[in-house]
């Protein structure tokens, strides 16, 4: 993964945002939307794109463009900030590989006293039952 080219990869465009500001939101468009078409990406090899599309499918559309906005704030350079910050952390979070799980071995002691406990259960049913002559 090449940052440098991801990142002159990306485009961002500035949205009229809602929320708190009262009459200055009408005015100023700080909400930003990010997009980045995955499918031709040259910062990628076709291998990550393979993991990140599988990964992070639901937030791919059709198109194959991963789209993301971001309003938090009233400023459109903080919220680019904190959208640019998101996109990597959810590029490099993809990438990590899975750790495959190794089965757990049971410990000789655990299964006798889960024996152990079953024949005391299955002895004190018996003892309630009522004798046959």
């Amino acid at each position: 993964m090449n940052r440098d080219v991801l990142n002159n990869e990306l485009k961002l465009k500035a949205l009229r945002s809602s929320g708190a500001g009262g009459q200055h939101v009408n005015k100023v468009s700080t909400k930003i939307e990010l997009q980045f078409d995955l499918e031709n990406s040259a910062g990628l090899t076709s291998e990550e794109k393979a993991v990140i599309s599988e990964k992070i499918s639901n937030r791919i559309n059709k198109s194959g463009i991963i789209v993301m906005q971001c309003d938090e704030t009233r400023s459109q350079f903080r919220n680019k900030q904190i959208l640019i910050d998101r996109f990597f952390e959810l590029i490099e979070t993809a990438l990590i590989p899975k750790k495959k799980r190794k089965p757990t071995k049971i410990p000789k002691k655990a299964a006798e006293k889960r024996l152990d406990e079953k024949k005391r259960k299955s002895q004190k049913k018996q003892s309630r039952q009522n004798p046959e002559y």
